[in-house]
């Protein structure tokens, strides 16, 4: 369980690490800010609904209050007629309608209410979404200074991760160089020592055969210069007269 708890901690720390390092502050923000637009178009919506239900009641009652003077008239003229049952059954009617104005006044009045209320808060919500966004784009201008500030930063003093990977990069190239130069210097060196036969220089089968006779012939000319040079110059006049 020990094990298990330290490798859990290790993923989450890691995981940690990586969000910190993907979030960008300024998408935070921006997204925080669609979010509360999107609040406050609800609410405005909310006003245009209550308002509308407000309003389609208000003509319903007004055409049930033009309905009250039909129905007073016509009991009226029942009873002028002497009709007392029609002029009962038009007062029924009448008070029927009565008691639906007096709800549907008490609707329109909890609506009226109800968009004060909407109102108040989409009041208060549109001047903290305006705020808020005043203040994401304070925020935002900070976070975009402050990390060009650590970038310059980084660039001067070499340890961000690219200048990094420059100077390994330089680091590298400066070791195959030191090992390039070094391995031409050794390989000249063993040449000179005629450790290592220059092939480029190797003359081939029948060159190193004329060369060969080359050397004989002057060989055979020098011994006999000399052999005329130790004879002197008598030599073969004697060799004539003996013959």
């Amino acid at each position: 369980m020990g094990l298990l708890s330290r490798m859990s901690s290790i993923v989450k720390a890691k995981m940690s690490a990586v969000l910190d390092r993907a979030e960008d502050p300024g998408e935070t923000l921006d997204y925080s800010y669609e979010k509360q637009l999107e609040l406050l178009r609800n609410v405005k919506r909310g006003v245009v609904e209550v308002v509308t239900s407000k309003r389609r009641l208000q003509l319903q009652a007004e055409g049930l209050k033009a309905n009250l003077g039909k129905l007073e008239d016509q009991a009226r003229r029942a009873l002028g007629a002497g009709r007392e049952d029609l002029a009962r059954m038009a007062i029924e009617h009448k008070q029927v309608i009565v008691e639906q104005l007096e709800g549907m006044q008490t609707q329109v009045e909890d609506l009226e209410k109800e968009q004060e209320k909407l109102s108040a808060a989409e009041t208060r919500l549109s001047a903290k979404v305006e705020a808020f966004r005043t203040h994401k784009e304070v925020i935002k201008a900070q976070y975009s200074s402050a990390a060009a500030q650590v970038k310059i930063g980084e660039a001067a003093t070499g340890i961000s991760e690219e200048m990094a990977d420059v100077g390994l990069a330089i680091d590298r190239a400066e070791e195959k160089t030191r090992n390039m130069r070094a391995r031409a210097s050794a390989i000249d060196e063993l040449v000179d020592a005629g450790t290592l036969e220059d092939l480029s220089s190797r003359p081939d089968a029948i060159e190193r055969q004329l060369a060969q006779v080359g050397v004989s012939q002057g060989v055979e000319d020098e011994l006999a210069e000399m052999k005329r040079q130790i004879a002197g110059p008598n030599q073969p006049k004697q060799l004539e007269e003996g013959k």
